[in-house]
């Protein structure tokens, strides 16, 4: 049997605190506007990441990176601000159980986008567990 790759790892705790954070921001937007406490958690990540960025002498000068990178980071920036924006309102009018695997539709777009632009190959197990993923997310679409 082959060892799981340390990537799989990372992925399952990011899912675990993604998860977490759904969870957190239900109970936080009660009586809170769902903008303002997207600012406010933007914040909390701003500051939390740059004191662990300095303090693993990560820091770089940003205008060394090179421009293409800058701009696809600064794309990334603006398609998570939507993102983010969008999710905290959802968060705000439905059900945290609904609303987050909802929002995992992205799981089947990085498939698709991936496919299309970066040229990633997904083998037919691959694409049957993205359209089970589509087929949830119909089903917790529908109403009763």
């Amino acid at each position: 049997m082959n060892a799981i790759p340390g990537w799989f790892y990372l992925a399952i705790l990011a899912a675990i605190f993604a998860a977490l954070t759904a969870i957190f921001a239900k109970i936080g937007l009660e009586g809170v506007d769902a903008d303002y406490a997207t600012l406010i958690r933007t914040l909390v990540i701003v500051l939390l990441l740059g004191i662990y960025v300095t303090a693993m002498g990560k820091w770089v000068n940003p205008a060394t990176l090179s421009k293409k990178s800058l701009l696809f980071l600064l794309l990334s920036g603006i398609a998570a601000c939507a993102s983010w924006l969008f999710y905290f309102r959802a968060l705000k009018l439905g059900d945290a159980a609904k609303v987050a695997p909802v929002d995992k539709l992205s799981l089947v777009l990085v498939a698709i986008f991936a496919s299309l632009f970066l040229n990633e190959k997904l083998a037919v197990k691959d694409w049957t567990g993205i359209l089970l993923i589509v087929g949830g997310i119909i089903l917790l679409g529908l109403k009763k």
